[in-house]
């Protein structure tokens, strides 16, 4: 017996590994989050970076607005060549902003700085938790007046494309959790964005909203999808009440529109 058991570790250490079972699409948009599945276990890095899998084999990655690809991606010993399609990126011109907030002057120049960069380091979160798997809903209904990735020029003045998408809604509309989620930062009054709110969807993704009039929740708190956590608004640099929904995987922006769910 004891033979026979050596003789089946040995055949089970020599025999090849199985491949890993994939699901993957072959191409992806620019601004697209990919979810993907595989065997768990598996490792799987993204142009070279490792990306978390959960106990299930779900991982996620998201494909920037510029990306122009192919995106390597290897999973165990497979690998795979991701073509992205390119978008066009329309030009939005938005008139009538207060023009300290187009080019700042010094002081608030370095006040928008520390800002951005506390919302950054609340992006860089990559929690186990699966709160993005069931989808996404809208977080208010209203008419799209801005989309991700477009041009903005304001005030005549070219400034860096729009990093999600706007929906025109009454000032104090409620304002819903997209998904579950836990808040990663919340704040009433930020020089741009004003009213501002993330919200933490696991493996790296998060929501954000700005414009806010109220915030109903706190950092640290756990969310449920549809439940209420805030209210839109025109604070920061708005020209009218709106909801401003932008969506990350760590630092690359996504489109929400291209959510599962959503589209």
């Amino acid at each position: 017996m004891r033979a026979f058991s050596s003789a089946l570790v040995a055949l089970l250490l020599s025999a090849p590994a199985l491949a890993a079972t994939v699901s993957l699409p072959e191409s992806v948009s620019q601004g697209a989050l990919v979810v993907g599945h595989t065997t768990p276990g598996q490792r799987v890095t993204v142009a070279g970076k490792p990306v978390r899998v959960g106990a299930d084999g779900v991982f996620v990655f998201g494909v920037g607005r510029d990306e122009q690809g192919p995106v390597d991606v290897a999973i165990g010993s497979d690998r795979r060549r991701l073509v992205v399609t390119p978008r066009d990126w329309p030009v939005e011109r938005v008139n009538g902003v207060p023009s300290k907030t187009v080019n700042p002057p010094p002081d608030i120049a370095a006040r928008i700085a520390r800002e951005q960069a506390e919302v950054v380091a609340a992006r860089d979160r990559d929690d186990a938790r699966e709160d993005f798997a069931k989808g996404f809903i809208w977080p208010v209904t209203g008419r799209i007046s801005g989309r991700f990735g477009n041009q903005r020029i304001y005030n005549g003045d070219p400034k860096a494309p729009h990093s999600g998408m706007d929906i025109a809604v009454p000032e104090g509309t409620p304002v819903k959790a997209p998904a579950a989620g836990v808040v990663t930062f919340a704040k009433p009054d930020l020089y741009l964005t004003g009213g501002t709110l993330l919200l933490d969807h696991g493996f790296g993704l998060s929501s954000n909203f700005l414009h806010l009039s109220r915030i109903d929740v706190k950092v640290g708190q756990r969310v449920r999808q549809g439940q209420v956590i805030g209210a839109a608004g025109k604070s920061g640099r708005a020209t009218g009440p709106h909801l401003h929904w932008g969506f990350n995987w760590f630092g690359v922006r996504l489109d929400p529109l291209l959510l599962p769910g959503i589209n």
